[in-house]
């Protein structure tokens, strides 16, 4: 493995937590013996182009630092290479890191782990889900999800995640079940109305709603979680469960697994870790042992 050491750094992430994370995660690999370059691009777009090119010259490791956003980036770089992430967790939500058990919000030790792995060649490889040209570590969402995401992203105030509080109230006001057609693998399709449906390969999205609680990152499987045509009063009832997982267990969700998900309804976005993939209809498909993660 090549001494040269790649840190992919988001410095917004986590209102400025990334710039931060970043000197302590540095100075354990270069305590480890391993040259540091950094990576940080002027928008998502450079970012990925600094990084594909990194990646290309050679660099023995990938480290992000930031959020899910970045990790996110990060995989479109990595995904079906040997490179292996490393992941300095500290954005907001960091679900990719949680799901794997991986620490967050302690850079220093995060960055030490990282250098450890690489010490010893010590990796996990998951698998990831890919929709079209997008590689996604955790959830893909549509329904009230992703319109809540979708209103969201229109607004320009407030600032921070209170205009999603906001979106999501309004949401609520509108509120009305999709009507769906889902196809898994070679399945017969099936013709629902659904209030949301996630395809999860990690179990979490939106900062630790543990909307696919049950999904295995390296099962070769999507976990496709269906919550079904409930009132707005039930809704509100069963939301607060996601984060405890409990959801699942409720008679209007159901729990599929496939290695290939088709999902169509007309006027929904679909999003993947936190990020618009497009319009459905939109096919996710799991595909294994797709990254290398210093774990």
């Amino acid at each position: 493995m090549t001494a040269e050491i790649t840190l992919f750094v988001n410095p917004t992430a986590g209102r400025g937590r990334g710039a931060h994370a970043a000197q302590p995660a540095a100075s354990a690999l270069r305590a480890a013996g391993f040259h540091v370059r950094t990576v940080v691009g002027t928008d998502a777009g450079d970012a990925l182009a600094r990084l594909r090119a990194a990646v290309r010259g050679g660099t023995g490791a990938v480290i992000a630092v930031g959020g899910d956003g970045v990790v996110s980036l990060a995989l479109q770089a990595l995904a079906g290479t040997l490179v292996p992430l490393g992941v300095v967790a500290v954005g907001t939500g960091n679900d990719f890191a949680r799901a794997l058990g991986l620490p967050v919000r302690d850079p220093a030790q995060a960055g030490r782990l990282a250098a450890e792995a690489l010490k010893e060649s010590r990796h996990r490889e998951i698998d990831l889900g890919r929709a079209g040209d997008t590689w996604y570590g955790t959830v893909l969402c549509s329904g009230f999800d992703s319109r809540v995401n979708d209103r969201g992203n229109r607004m320009r105030l407030p600032a921070g995640r209170f205009k999603y509080d906001l979106a999501i109230l309004a949401e609520l006001a509108a509120f009305r079940p999709f009507p769906y057609r889902i196809t898994l693998d070679d399945g017969p399709p099936l013709e629902t109305e659904a209030t949301l449906v996630a395809v999860g390969n990690g179990t979490s999205y939106g900062g630790g709603m543990r909307i696919c609680a049950e999904a295995v990152p390296d099962d070769g499987l999507l976990d496709v979680v269906v919550v079904g045509d409930c009132s707005r009063a039930t809704l509100l009832k069963v939301f607060p469960q996601v984060y405890k997982g409990t959801h699942l267990g409720h008679p209007k969700v159901t729990v599929h697994r496939a290695a290939r998900v088709t999902l169509e309804a007309p006027g929904l976005t679909a999003y993947a870790d936190g990020e618009p993939v497009g319009p459905l209809p939109v096919t996710a498909e799991c595909v294994p042992a797709a990254v290398r993660v210093l774990a």
